[in-house]
């Protein structure tokens, strides 16, 4: 009887720890300081949202319950901190990250990722050259520098009838690239570059290199960068007396922009977004909210994004069966998914297939979509 007992007690603790829960590692990379924090702590917390909702599902992977946890590395938008905070997620024992949120930091983290063979899904950084590096664990879910600097090309040239425009970027991945991106569209379209200016990602004082672009009375100023730096640019250009357009990226469409430079906002303000606003998006609406509530603050730009990333991660571990990154990385390349922000699907690359890019022009208070 007493053999019979503990046979019971036995299986009793094998069917309970083969039940018990397993607990997988989802990093996020992002800036969480300096003067871009607010863009990194908005698609951190798109991410931990996406980690919240699939722990109240209850989502079971390899028979146990799967509880996942995010985890968050600071990489300040530097190439350099970017590598070590890879390899802190790597070492962390990650199955798969969201991030890195600039394309400066996702270049160089791409290569710890790969040799690591860890799944990363950046929600935001848009120079091509990431994807095109031929490794097979790097993803993205938002359009490219190649899409937005042909779609501001189109509109500056038939919509803005500029004839004349100055470039300015601030060097990094992101800026460079997307500042290449547009001038390159620009020649294609006869369109006048009489300027070509650099400032860096840190720079506050831009007056010596405006009043250069000034001289030269271009009919529109564009600038590759983030509205750290945007924002002053534009207070310093009203401050030449320059009436003509200021141009951006997705850097600069963000509602940090409104806030940090909302003196210096104007009708002639225009900006290109990877991706379509979030109204339109199939679960914009509710994202929008629930975020609101969640965080008591709106959305910046990338959190439905690094929401969708993390939801991707997710959706192939449940496919493989499996959080092991060998296992599921064949099921996240082959992944069909409806998430907040449209159809994912990836290309061969590892670039989402239906990414669209928006129009924005300020007015009233707000970025207003064009298109």
């Amino acid at each position: 009887m007493k053999k019979t007992v503990l046979t019971l007690a036995a299986l009793a603790l094998c069917a309970s720890t083969a039940n018990a829960d397993v607990t997988i590692k989802i990093g996020h990379a992002g800036p969480l300081t300096g003067p871009i924090a607010h863009i990194g702590k908005d698609g951190e917390n798109g991410a931990r949202l996406a980690i919240e909702d699939a722990n109240a599902k209850g989502i079971m992977i390899g028979g146990q319950k799967a509880k996942f946890e995010l985890v968050g590395e600071d990489d300040q938008a530097d190439p350099r901190q970017a590598t070590t905070a890879a390899q802190r997620l790597a070492d962390e024992g990650v199955a798969g990250v969201v991030g890195h949120v600039t394309s400066g930091a996702s270049i160089p983290a791409s290569r710890i990722y790969d040799r690591a063979g860890i799944p990363v899904i950046t929600p935001s950084s848009t120079n091509p050259k990431l994807t095109q590096q031929g490794y097979k664990v790097t993803f993205r879910v938002i359009a490219n520098d190649l899409q937005q600097g042909a779609a501001m090309a189109k509109y500056v040239t038939e919509n803005l009838k500029a004839t004349k425009v100055a470039v300015i970027d601030d060097r990094t991945a992101y800026g460079q690239g997307l500042a290449d991106a547009f001038v390159d569209n620009l020649k294609r379209l006869g369109v006048q570059v009489v300027g070509r200016e650099f400032t860096s990602d840190k720079a506050t004082d831009f007056m010596a290199i405006l009043t250069k672009i000034k001289s030269k009375t271009p009919d529109a100023v564009f600038y590759g960068g983030m509205d750290a730096q945007a924002a002053p640019m534009l207070r310093q250009l009203k401050q030449l007396g320059y009436t003509g357009k200021f141009l951006g990226g997705d850097g600069v469409c963000t509602s940090g922009m409104l806030s940090l430079s909302s003196a210096a906002l104007s009708s002639d303000v225009y900006c290109t977004q990877a991706g379509i606003p979030m109204e339109k998006m199939p679960g914009g609406a509710q994202f929008k909210a629930r975020f609101k509530e969640r965080f008591k603050t709106d959305v910046q730009l990338y959190a439905p994004y690094s929401y969708d990333a993390a939801m991707a991660l997710i959706e192939a571990m449940k496919n493989a069966n499996s959080a092991d990154p060998a296992k599921y990385l064949p099921a996240l390349q082959k992944l069909d998914y409806k998430g907040v922000t449209g159809h994912i699907v990836f290309d061969k690359n590892g670039d989402v297939k239906e990414a669209g890019v928006t129009l924005y022009q300020f007015q009233n208070g707000a970025w207003k979509p064009l298109n």
